[in-house]
């Protein structure tokens, strides 16, 4: 007899970001029909997530509702959702599934700061971790690179960074399915002379660990994230979260040039009948829907952030990102590359929160 296929549930705060149960339902249908073993529970008004589900009939019985009445805003500030939203929002009640063992993941595409601060409210911290961290797929020349922190907290000292290494290589040995990520600490320049004492610091740490779940390249420079350099490239969530800003806005300001520059002459258009091939290439490559989802690594559960203005393609994305972590089993490659992680600094004291909203 054939062993059952294990069903891998997961949770959707489906009142989070910009559009609601109108993107969510549809992205979760998405998602549904990729993974078979795929059951998701939404949380959230179910009228309007029943509205929405009607309209895909054939995926009844692989969805669950949950009815909260209420939503956090994305203008909210995350110690006002706490407070006002704990226990009764859609988003903590999302949460709240993973810690009782009804959800293997959660996903929302709700306030950032608010679901920071619940997901460590609720989950708590992985045993070994000082704070948590928001790891991004990056597109580069090669392929794709992981990023972290990209804003769950700002500052880090040396052994915070060292943590992020062992978390964004556990998280690169899922997606990229290679046994030793290489590692790449986000500086100023690639001598070991320069940078803050922090990130000089975690190089050293990284250097004389020398872990066997992950290579340590050294430092990499602002451009090596484009190049694709490394596999993880590692800073604190200030720099992290305005590179990543910075990316978004140059991506779209390059869409913007490419749509003038095809439609300012008959010639230009008629080229871009020959070209569209590669047009279309290109958009695929920048699109980012296709790497959306940012997973807060550290956390005592599993829990990805959908960017808030996406539609149902992009969360799709993201909810494939939470099951390919709980198919491969994340928490289990953090918990056993911080049994191996050997000459790390003393705890640092928590750094400053997420920026409010």
């Amino acid at each position: 007899m054939a062993e059952a296929t294990r069903v891998v549930r997961i949770s959707l705060d489906a009142m989070g970001g910009d559009f609601g149960p109108s993107v969510v339902v549809p992205g979760a249908v998405r998602a549904l029909e990729r993974h078979p073993d795929l059951h998701v529970v939404l949380f959230g008004r179910a009228p309007e997530i029943e509205a929405e589900l009607s309209k895909f009939p054939a995926f009844g019985e692989r969805v669950t509702i949950r009815h909260t009445d209420i939503a956090v805003s994305m203008t909210d500030k995350p110690s006002q959702a706490l407070r006002q939203g704990r226990y009764k929002s859609s988003m903590w009640q999302a949460i709240e599934a993973v810690k009782k063992g009804e959800a293997a993941a959660c996903v929302s595409a709700g306030n950032t700061g608010a679901l920071m601060v619940m997901s460590r409210f609720c989950l708590k911290m992985m045993p070994g971790i000082d704070r948590p961290a928001i790891a991004a797929m990056w597109p580069t020349r090669k392929g794709e690179s992981i990023v972290l922190d990209v804003g769950a907290s700002i500052g880090a000292e040396a052994r915070n960074l060292v943590e992020m290494a062992i978390m964004g290589s556990a998280m690169a040995r899922i997606v990229f399915d290679i046994e030793r990520p290489t590692v790449g600490l986000l500086n100023v320049g690639v001598e070991e002379i320069k940078g803050v004492e922090q990130v000089k610091e975690a190089g050293r740490l990284l250097r004389e660990a020398d872990l066997p779940d992950l290579h340590y390249a050294g430092f990499v420079e602002g451009d090596d994230i484009g190049r694709g350099t490394t596999d993880v490239v590692v800073t604190e969530g200030f720099a992290g979260n305005i590179a990543l800003k910075t990316a978004e806005g140059t991506a779209k300001q390059i869409g913007e040039y490419l749509r003038a520059a095809i439609t300012r002459s008959l010639m230009a258009r008629i080229g871009y009948l020959f070209a569209r091939g590669a047009f279309r290439a290109l958009r695929d490559k920048m699109d980012p829907r296709r790497v959306n989802g940012g997973v807060f690594l550290g956390l005592d559960g599993v829990v990805v952030k959908s960017h808030g203005g996406t539609d149902a393609l992009g969360f799709a994305s993201a909810i494939d990102v939470a099951y390919d972590m709980v198919k491969y089993e994340l928490l289990a490659k953090i918990s056993r590359a911080l049994a191996g992680r050997a000459g790390a600094a003393e705890p640092a004291a928590d750094a400053a929160p997420a920026g409010e909203g």
